[in-house]
């Protein structure tokens, strides 16, 4: 059986998506065992493409006049998903983070095309969390090696957005798996998926 999951990773900072990324695009129960290391697509909305500057804006947190480029950059997203359907695809961060951000804009946006058109592939998401009363501890991990540490100031926006990625998640047409960072592990997203039959496309 060939393997093509595809697994759009969500959270707030701190939740340890991007580790999880790395750990799923290697686990053998989702690409198979390997005999020797080779590259899988690895993506992310988090990008910071649409700006020339450390940190600048992207998909996420575009500005207004850059609306119709993000949605063309979401077009073209999802058409090369659909054209490249029997591959695998771990997408680190991707439309519920730019909807969760430009609501706290003022601007809200109807992502129910994007996800219609993703279900059919046997897309998931899978939600990245930690108990609030860890995001400390994780913080004092996180300033080890940040780059950018004034980023870290205050941790009520990172358990704000966390709430507001679990309501958003549970509007989502596509299948949803809450994975608590403190207890879970990559095997456990393997055998969500293994379960729901989303580790490969009939």
């Amino acid at each position: 059986m060939k393997l093509t999951p595809k697994v759009i990773l969500e959270g707030t900072r701190l939740t340890g998506k991007t580790d999880l990324a790395y750990a799923l695009n290697e686990h053998p129960r989702l690409v198979g065992h390997r005999r020797y290391r080779y590259h899988s697509p690895l993506i992310s909305a988090e990008w910071s493409g649409f700006t020339n500057e450390p940190w600048g804006r992207g998909l996420i947190d575009f500005a207004p006049d850059e609306t119709a480029q993000a949605i063309e950059t979401y077009e073209t997203w999802v058409r090369m998903f659909e054209l490249q359907r029997y591959y695998s695809w771990i997408v680190d961060r991707f439309h519920l983070s730019t909807l969760a951000y430009q609501a706290r804009q003022g601007r809200t946006f109807d992502f129910g095309w994007l996800e219609e058109r993703l279900k059919p592939l046997n897309f998931a998401i899978v939600l990245c969390t930690r108990p609030e009363d860890t995001f400390e501890e994780a913080r004092e991990e996180r300033l080890k090696i940040s780059a950018n540490p004034k980023q870290y100031v205050s941790l009520e926006p990172f358990i704000a957005e966390q709430q507001q990625l679990r309501a958003l998640a549970a509007k989502s047409v596509l299948p949803v798996f809450e994975f608590d960072v403190t207890r879970h592990g990559p095997d456990d997203v393997a055998g969500w998926l293994g379960e729901r039959g989303l580790l490969a496309l009939p």
